[in-house]
């Protein structure tokens, strides 16, 4: 009886050596992952001030960060195995969201129609997603290591309310500019006959994207919102499985 209870203690005990280790490696993995996507945004962030600085106009910026953006805005698809394997606790379906809209705009707004690229718009979100990850990352960098200086967690979890909606005009903005460039050229469309029987406008699709920010940005607005209350008040939210 002492043997299986004793032999029962051992497994158990090895079992939390391998949940400790586990741990550790994905702490680690998580915070090489946001001090390099801090970084990076900085290297962003840098990039376009000195190009104003030099240049006095925003045209031409977007072509010579365009490189360094598409790098690290599609090296964010890693969150999205993060929380599908568990090592961060947040829904997948609402990191899936972000980040694909936002490599989404990068790659197929963007980067594939050179005409809109100059556009104020464009601009627009590309400083505030600059600021809000250069916030979000450092955030989730300095918790992770256990040093969070309160300004950090303030502009966290306050500058959002006024970057996001801004981010979500400019975003609108682009893709409107978008649409009589997609509509002349007929890029990425399909048209019949073809011999996969199969239609697609691109520039529909475009519009069907628009209109999905009515139903989305409420939600994931909101989401921030109920984070808000939760982290600088301490609120207890209770929200459903998604």
């Amino acid at each position: 009886m002492a043997s299986s209870e004793e032999d029962g203690t051992v497994e158990e005990k090895e079992n939390n050596n391998k949940r400790r280790t586990k741990s550790a490696v994905a702490t680690a993995w998580l915070t090489f992952y946001n001090i390099a996507m801090t970084a990076g945004w900085l290297v962003l962030a840098i990039a376009m001030m000195r190009f104003y600085i030099q240049k006095g106009t925003h045209k031409g910026l977007y072509r010579s960060i365009a490189r360094t953006l598409k790098f690290f805005q599609t090296f964010a698809l890693l969150e999205v195995g993060h929380c599908a394997i568990g090592i961060v606790r947040t829904s997948v379906i609402v990191t899936g969201v972000q980040v694909c809209s936002r490599i989404f705009m990068v790659w197929f707004i963007t980067n594939s129609i050179r005409q809109i690229q100059n556009e104020e718009s464009v601009i627009l979100f590309l400083v505030v997603w600059t600021v809000t990850e250069i916030t979000r990352y450092s955030y989730y960098t300095f918790n992770l290591l256990h040093h969070l200086p309160y300004f950090i967690k303030w502009a966290r979890y306050n500058l959002f309310i006024v970057l996001y909606p801004l981010g979500v005009v400019g975003e609108l903005l682009t893709i409107y500019a978008a649409l009589p460039f997609v509509r002349r050229s007929g890029m990425y469309s399909m048209r019949l006959p073809n011999k996969y029987n199969v239609s697609f406008d691109y520039y529909y699709c475009l519009i069907i994207v628009m209109l999905s920010y009515i139903p989305l940005f409420p939600q994931l607005f909101f989401h921030m919102l109920r984070q808000r209350r939760r982290v600088l008040h301490g609120e207890v939210i209770v929200e459903k499985d998604d």
